[in-house]
This record gives structure tokens, sequence and C-alpha cells, in this order.
């Protein structure tokens, strides 16, 4: 499948990152709820992408697995990465001014979640939502 590859340099790419997941999750075919939750996480993501990692790119694709389809994202930075992988993703940790639910909410929203990340080296998160 082809994919599409946004810049996150901004608050307002940020909000083109939303805009795209949520127009490739109704192609895909999610639910009302599973898009809600896709964006969700995407929103989440981004903003991490832009705030803590410097900036970066969100790769969004429609992926199939036999008969299901659904939504991958790939986040990427060349930021200071994760030094405490366990602590940031703990409920209520937070390295800025947030809520601290972006790394361990966005990974209850999706139904695949992959964290690669190493100080010095940035961060790579794939999530993927399915259909039902």
């Amino acid at each position: 499948m082809t994919s599409q590859t946004l810049p996150i340099a901004s608050d307002e790419d940020v909000v083109r990152v939303r805009q795209l997941v949520r127009s490739v999750a109704v192609a895909a075919k999610l639910s009302l709820i599973d898009q809600t939750k896709l964006v969700t996480a995407a929103s989440e993501l981004a903003r991490n992408t832009f705030l803590y990692g410097g900036g970066g790119t969100a790769e969004v694709q429609i992926v199939t697995s036999g008969a299901k389809r659904g939504v991958r994202i790939v986040f990427a930075d060349e930021g200071p990465g994760i030094a405490d992988i366990d602590l940031a993703m703990t409920d209520g940790w937070t390295s800025g001014g947030g809520l601290g639910l972006g790394l361990s909410g966005s990974r209850r929203l999706v139904d695949e979640f992959d964290l690669d990340t190493e100080v010095g080296r940035g961060t790579r998160i794939t999530v993927a939502k399915w259909s039902r």
C-alpha cells in the first residue's frame, strides 16, 4: 500500500497529521470509535515528536493482514531519545507540563505499539489500529 509522510515541525503540522490520520482511517473503514482512538493517539504522538523530539515525520498507510485492514503510523525523530522508557511509559509521568498520558495513553488506544529509542539517536514509534 502507498504511504504518505508528513513533516512534524510545528503545531500546524500536528493538526495536519491528525487530519491525514482521520481521512486514512475513514478510507480503511475503521469504526468511528476506532477512528477517534487512532486520531487521539496520533495527535499525542505527533505532539511528542514535535515537543520532545525536536520535530520529525509521521508516515501513515493503510495495511492489510489477511482479511483485516488497518492503519499503521510511524513517528520518527532524531531528537535526544528517551533515557528511561519504563518511566516514560508510566501513567502520570511527564517530562513537560502535560498530563503524562501521551505514551501510555497512546499505547492503550491502539492495537499495536512499538517503541524504539536510544539516547542521542532519536525515537521511532510505530502504532497500528485494525478494523474489527
